[in-house]
């Protein structure tokens, strides 16, 4: 089958997270022998940031790491879309794109009338954020629409934006987000379609315990981005003072810290680390013992059931997690046994204190948290949903309901 992509970028993730899932998706359906093609704005935002501040090195990083993988460039006043989409399958367009191409890529749909499925990928908060500039794309002429939680989906139908819309949950990358050892990498899980939730002996999180040069880890890693002034109270009551208060070893990475945000940051011992590319992300995981998540305020308080794409990330590196308050209103997971949640700064302490203080309830997370994302929440489990909503499209009398 031929799929044509358009998202913002697949080489860079730089302060764009929709590159994490994207290249897993690109990767298991390439491993299933699909064609696919992903294409991305010439000087995109978020590459053009990165190249700006780190040159071409990170893109060599990339095909090393993806070595299937590639983009292919595109100006908007010259795509042919004819050309482009000429033998396409399924089109995916997701909702980081100009509304001109989102408006051009659905009356070509409907012009040419081919036998491609078309489908808008939401995976933001805009919908209830700013919904006038979600409501401004022209999606009339588009199947229907993937959205990353129930919540988003049923305002898309709610909101007369589409006709059909389904929930398409982000997930980890099970090639690249695996159990590492200090520098030495960890046998992945040999098939993502099979032994889902079995951990091979040489997966298991026990061996967690022997990171580091000297035998021992560090304390607390955390890697976000510090954003747009949505949860700058949360950092502060959720990681930077349970830190100060334990005098924990802890090290943050991430993109868009102003001064103050640094400043805070040293004054409670924490180290900051700048840009990591997503892909390095295992290797830091497994130099320290636990990790949090601290989900942006339009998550907490409007968009239950959507924890974003870091905790499955984080459990399938089978590091021990602590989150601030969400609603896993869609049961995502098992919360207390797959991750610990502090409810306040002060809960959250206790938590930190006992996850690195006991050894038994730190194995207990990881091997749960772990064997949950080998169970139901990979990229291969995700490009199942997306072809079982192709074929429902192909053949109408399927009922689908995700």
């Amino acid at each position: 089958m031929r799929i044509v992509m358009f998202y913002h970028s697949l080489l860079s993730d730089w302060n764009h997270g929709n590159a994490h899932f994207l290249r897993g998706i690109v990767s298991e359906l390439l491993a299933r022998g699909h064609d696919v093609r992903v294409y991305e704005p010439e000087n995109g935002w978020s590459l053009a940031n990165m190249r700006a501040e780190y040159g071409d090195a990170p893109i060599q990083d990339f095909r090393a790491v993806y070595p299937g993988l590639e983009s292919i460039f595109y100006r908007l006043e010259s795509l042919d879309l004819d050309q482009v989409l000429d033998g396409a399958d399924l089109v995916l367009v997701h909702e980081w794109n100009d509304h001109e191409l989102v408006r051009r890529i659905g009356q070509h749909h409907a012009r040419i009338n081919q036998p491609y499925r078309l489908l808008f990928h939401d995976t933001h908060h805009r919908a209830i954020t700013d919904p006038a500039g979600i409501a401004a794309y022209d999606l009339s002429q588009y199947d229907g629409v993937l959205a990353f939680g129930g919540v988003i989906r049923d305002l898309y139908l709610q909101n007369g934006w589409a006709a059909h819309a389904w929930t398409w949950h982000e997930a980890a990358d099970t090639r690249v987000f695996y159990p590492r050892v200090g520098k030495i990498r960890l046998t992945p899980n040999p098939s993502p379609f099979t032994e889902r939730g079995d951990l091979a002996a040489s997966d298991s999180p026990s061996l967690l315990a022997e990171r580091g040069a000297g035998g021992e880890a560090n304390d607390l890693i955390w890697i976000g981005n510090w954003g747009d002034d949505e949860r700058i109270a949360e950092l502060h009551e959720f990681l930077i003072e349970p830190v100060r208060a334990l005098g924990l070893n802890a090290r943050v990475y991430g993109v868009r810290y102003p001064d103050q945000a640094r400043t805070a940051l040293a004054q409670a011992g924490i180290e900051y680390g700048g840009w990591l590319p997503n892909f390095r992300v295992p290797e830091v995981f497994a130099q320290y013992r636990v990790t949090v998540h601290v989900p942006r305020r339009p998550y907490v308080a409007a968009l239950p059931g959507i924890p974003t794409i870091r905790p499955f990330e984080a459990m399938a590196c089978g590091i021990p997690l602590i989150s601030a308050p969400w609603q896993d209103a869609e049961n995502l997971f098992t919360p207390g046994e797959d991750y610990l949640v502090a409810r306040d700064g002060a809960e959250m302490r206790r938590c930190l204190h006992d996850v690195l203080n006991d050894p038994a309830l730190a194995q207990s997370l990881s091997e749960h948290g772990l064997a949950t994302i080998r169970a139901r929440h990979t990229c291969a489990h995700r490009v199942d949903e997306l072809l079982a909503i192709y074929e429902s499209l192909t053949t109408p009398e399927t009922e689908l309901h995700l």
